[in-house]
């Protein structure tokens, strides 16, 4: 059976609630049941705060309001990293996570349409709305040289 813990913590640290307070000392960041640390960090290793917060919460140790709260981090970040822990555990924390970028819209025929559109000197939202794909997605396509976009004609100063 467990055993009461009185809320006695040593001083210097910040409480999370009765039962975790937390401690920052020469650069590590450590977790306080009591007297004894449970959990220490680097300072600047964020993975490693997301991992053991989101692992206090989903054992019910704490609540998300007070994660928020003491580290000043916004209740949506709190709720996404507890979320991964739920799903994929504190692996989900550390496993390097190749970045991909969606699917390309902008392919084959539906580039060769957006650059004759561009060509006949119709505008960028002009474009999107013919052929249903976000302006952004073509300012985009512009920027890394897959289209051309419309060139602005320098007018010429009068003659005096």
């Amino acid at each position: 059976m467990p055993q009461l813990q009185l809320p006695i913590f040593p001083a210097g640290v910040t409480e999370i609630n009765s039962q975790i307070a937390v401690q920052k000392e020469a650069g590590q960041v450590y977790y306080v049941h009591g007297h004894l640390p449970v959990f220490h960090h680097e300072e600047g290793d964020v993975r490693s705060f997301r991992m053991f917060t989101s692992q206090m919460i989903a054992g019910g140790i704490v609540k998300p309001q007070e994660i928020a709260e003491a580290f000043g981090v916004p209740m949506v970040t709190v709720k996404r990293y507890v979320k991964v822990y739920r799903e994929r555990g504190s692996k989900g924390f550390y496993a390097a996570q190749p970045r991909h970028s969606s699917a390309s819209v902008l392919k084959g025929a539906v580039l060769e349409q957006a650059q004759l559109l561009l060509d006949e000197a119709r505008s960028v939202p002009e474009v999107a709305a013919a052929l249903n794909v976000l302006p952004n997605t073509l300012h985009k396509a512009i920027r890394a040289g897959r289209l051309r976009g419309l060139q602005k004609k320098a007018i010429a100063a009068p003659a005096k």
